[in-house]
């Protein structure tokens, strides 16, 4: 049926056609050969409507319609066919035939990443000691294995690979001829900023190179929501993993320690950054189950932590007005705003997870307290800040902490603004996603200039 249909289906009922696609594959227990068979039955519908007179828009929106609600169809699958949410999560399920992308690219890439963190420990470089050549390159020993991973995964045009690789490369560059002291405070921010700079770069390689796309950008938010939760479900189980090797070995009076700290450690950490990668991608349908639910768990959670601080401060006499001390605390800035990234973090994933075109309902006004507290204590930590580089002067960490929180502030001051529209239906919830994930090129921007500019601004030190 769909060789009939090649001419009656123009590129933009194509393109509905992808995104629907795209949607229903996302669906819990449906795989591709189900997605195969509903999309020979909605062409074949659409073919009918237009024979009939109907538009393409029209045709495909008819046909969508009568093809039955989706929730509903994965609801009757998930019945008829219970174990295969189970079956998706062992091995078995790869294909005979090892396409691009597939578990053994993983595998692979992942043995790479582990040997690349040891490599240089075994040419004598102390990986927990004081020197610089670990703090300096350890996210440019990880992270290009993912990166490699998505290229070719996507089979990614040249563009896009060196829309990729560059900034890779100069990162390289700039890490290796800086001449930063040991344990200085740019080069833990030039190392944690490369890190975020990174990541985001990740992200070209996801999207194929569509950073031009809200919903493209979107998709990587979701993917990153989705990596940190299997990341750490990694993690947990590699610690048992661990502390059962230890003990094990303790019982016959061997000491595993330091096998466990020079090897399994480091090894499992750098090979499990990919794995959760590519578990991402193999198994997305199981982890939707369970990433709404923590998004839904937390964000009460992190909206009572943030209006129980505004109520503590100002028990404690502190205003904006005097510039307070609790706020005036190194440590608690700090953590505040980590604090704050989470909560961004939490925003943009809920949306990623989010249907579009479902009206408000009360999670969205909870979401709304979230950004309203979290923009009052973005406020009152953005005043302490510009107190303590009044009174203490400027330095690096001062600096670019305050740069984070101004964009912060301006992320979440829109986002307010927005996500008050939605609620009030005064505004669709694709405005505030286009606004949110506008912002991944201005954090990418800002961990840049701390990487390129701050080292050399404030002599390495």
């Amino acid at each position: 049926m769909g060789d009939d249909l090649e001419g009656v289906l123009d590129p933009g009922t194509e393109q509905q056609i992808t995104a629907w696609r795209s949607y229903v594959s996302r669906r819990e227990a449906i795989d591709g050969r189900d997605v195969d068979e509903l999309e020979d039955h909605l062409r074949g519908e659409i073919g009918r409507l237009a024979a009939s007179g109907l538009d393409a828009d029209e045709a495909f929106l008819v046909a969508v319609k009568r093809l039955g609600a989706l929730d509903d169809l994965s609801r009757e699958f998930a019945r008829e066919h219970s174990d295969r949410l189970w079956k998706q999560l062992m091995f078995a399920d790869e294909p005979a035939v090892p396409r691009a992308g597939g578990l053994a690219l993983a595998v692979g890439l992942a043995v790479g990443a582990a040997i690349a963190i040891k490599v240089p420990a075994l040419f004598g470089v102390d990986f927990a000691g004081t020197g610089s050549f670990y703090p300096r390159f350890l996210p440019l020993l990880i992270l290009p294995f993912v990166a490699v991973y998505f290229l070719v995964r996507r089979r990614a045009s040249p563009a896009t690979v060196l829309a990729v690789a560059a900034p890779f490369a100069l990162a390289a560059v700039l890490m290796a001829v800086y001449p930063f002291h040991n344990d200085a405070a740019t080069l833990v921010l030039a190392t944690t900023h490369c890190a975020v700079a990174l990541w985001l770069v990740i992200g070209i390689a996801y999207i194929d190179g569509r950073v031009r796309s809200s919903r493209a950008r979107m998709d990587f938010i979701r993917f990153t929501g989705e990596w940190v939760v299997y990341l750490a479900l990694i993690a947990l189980g590699g610690g048992v993993l661990i502390a059962l090797t230890m003990g094990v070995f303790a019982a016959i009076g061997v000491d595993a320690a330091m096998f466990v700290q020079d090897w399994m450690l480091p090894c499992g950490l750098a090979g499990a950054v990919v794995v959760a990668a590519w578990l991402v991608e193999a198994k997305q349908s199981v982890i939707e189950n369970i990433a709404p639910v923590l998004t839904k768990l937390f964000t009460p959670l992190f909206a009572l932590l943030l209006l129980a601080f505004i109520v503590a401060g100002i028990v404690q006499g502190v205003s904006t007005a005097t510039g307070v001390e609790v706020f005036g605390q190194r440590d608690l800035l700090i953590l505040f705003d980590v604090v704050l990234v989470v909560v961004v973090g939490l925003l943009l994933y809920a949306q990623s997870a989010r249907d579009p075109l479902a009206p408000p309902s009360w999670f969205d006004s909870l979401q709304l307290v979230l950004v309203a507290a979290a923009i009052v204590v973005d406020a009152m930590v953005l005043v302490a800040m510009i107190g303590r580089i009044a009174e203490w002067g400027a330095s690096p960490n001062k600096l670019a902490s305050l740069g984070l929180n101004v964009i912060l502030l301006a992320n979440l001051a829109g986002a307010a603004w927005l996500q008050l529209r939605f609620v009030m239906h005064r505004a669709p919830l694709e405005r505030l996603e286009r606004w949110q994930t506008g912002f991944l090129p201005v954090y990418l921007a800002w961990a840049a200039v701390v990487v390129v500019v701050f080292p050399p601004v404030f002599d390495f030190v």
